[in-house]
Protein backbone atom coordinates (compact mmCIF):
# COMPACT_ATOMS: atom_id res chain seq x y z
CA UNK A 1 0.00 0.00 0.00
CA UNK A 2 0.94 3.81 -0.59
CA UNK A 3 2.50 5.16 1.99
CA UNK A 4 3.33 8.93 1.44
CA UNK A 5 0.89 11.27 0.22
CA UNK A 6 2.57 11.49 -3.43
CA UNK A 7 2.20 7.49 -3.98
CA UNK A 8 -1.31 7.87 -3.47
CA UNK A 9 -1.96 10.94 -5.79
CA UNK A 10 0.23 8.97 -8.39
CA UNK A 11 -2.24 6.00 -7.97
CA UNK A 12 -5.66 8.25 -8.29
CA UNK A 13 -3.88 9.50 -11.50
CA UNK A 14 -2.75 6.39 -12.90
CA UNK A 15 -6.39 5.04 -12.66
CA UNK A 16 -7.54 7.77 -14.09
CA UNK A 17 -5.00 8.13 -17.03
CA UNK A 18 -5.62 4.58 -17.82
CA UNK A 19 -9.21 4.93 -17.74
CA UNK A 20 -9.24 7.41 -20.21
CA UNK A 21 -6.34 5.69 -22.44
CA UNK A 22 -9.01 2.58 -22.22
CA UNK A 23 -11.15 4.73 -23.63
CA UNK A 24 -9.72 6.32 -26.33
CA UNK A 25 -7.79 2.82 -27.26
CA UNK A 26 -11.60 1.71 -27.74
CA UNK A 27 -12.51 4.56 -30.28
CA UNK A 28 -9.75 3.88 -32.33
CA UNK A 29 -10.12 0.48 -32.66
CA UNK A 30 -14.02 1.18 -33.48
CA UNK A 31 -12.74 3.30 -35.96
CA UNK A 32 -10.39 0.46 -37.52
CA UNK A 33 -13.43 -2.02 -37.42
CA UNK A 34 -15.23 0.05 -39.39
CA UNK A 35 -12.52 0.64 -42.50
CA UNK A 36 -12.10 -3.29 -42.29
CA UNK A 37 -15.68 -4.52 -42.05
CA UNK A 38 -16.07 -2.03 -45.24
CA UNK A 39 -13.01 -3.87 -46.93
CA UNK A 40 -14.66 -6.95 -46.16
CA UNK A 41 -18.04 -5.91 -47.81
CA UNK A 42 -16.12 -4.80 -50.83
CA UNK A 43 -17.76 -1.31 -50.31
CA UNK A 44 -15.15 0.94 -52.09
CA UNK A 45 -16.24 4.02 -51.20
CA UNK A 46 -17.56 3.47 -47.57
CA UNK A 47 -14.40 2.46 -47.14
CA UNK A 48 -12.41 5.48 -48.16
CA UNK A 49 -14.64 7.44 -46.41
CA UNK A 50 -14.42 5.23 -42.60
CA UNK A 51 -10.13 5.45 -43.67
CA UNK A 52 -11.05 9.39 -43.92
CA UNK A 53 -12.23 9.00 -40.34
CA UNK A 54 -10.08 6.59 -39.07
CA UNK A 55 -7.12 8.50 -39.42
CA UNK A 56 -7.39 11.40 -37.15
CA UNK A 57 -8.58 9.15 -34.80
CA UNK A 58 -4.86 7.87 -34.73
CA UNK A 59 -3.02 10.99 -35.12
CA UNK A 60 -4.91 12.03 -32.24
CA UNK A 61 -4.38 9.03 -30.03
CA UNK A 62 -0.24 9.23 -31.06
CA UNK A 63 -0.96 12.91 -29.65
CA UNK A 64 -2.27 12.25 -27.29
CA UNK A 65 0.57 9.15 -25.77
CA UNK A 66 -2.68 6.39 -26.26
CA UNK A 67 0.12 4.76 -28.78
CA UNK A 68 2.92 4.99 -30.51
CA UNK A 69 3.70 6.98 -33.79
CA UNK A 70 5.27 3.64 -35.18
CA UNK A 71 2.47 1.83 -34.75
CA UNK A 72 0.07 4.12 -36.29
CA UNK A 73 1.59 4.59 -39.31
CA UNK A 74 1.75 0.86 -39.39
CA UNK A 75 -1.97 0.26 -39.27
CA UNK A 76 -2.77 3.47 -41.38
CA UNK A 77 0.01 2.07 -43.93
CA UNK A 78 -1.72 -1.40 -44.18
CA UNK A 79 -5.20 -0.02 -43.81
CA UNK A 80 -4.71 2.23 -47.10
CA UNK A 81 -3.24 -0.30 -48.96
CA UNK A 82 -5.98 -2.41 -48.64
CA UNK A 83 -8.16 0.15 -49.17
CA UNK A 84 -6.55 1.22 -52.53
CA UNK A 85 -6.70 -2.72 -53.67
CA UNK A 86 -10.49 -2.65 -53.76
Amino acid sequence: MANTPQARKRIRRNERRAEVNGNRMSRIRTFIKKVETAIDSGDGEAARSALSAAQPELARGVARGAIHKNTASRKLSRLSRRVASI
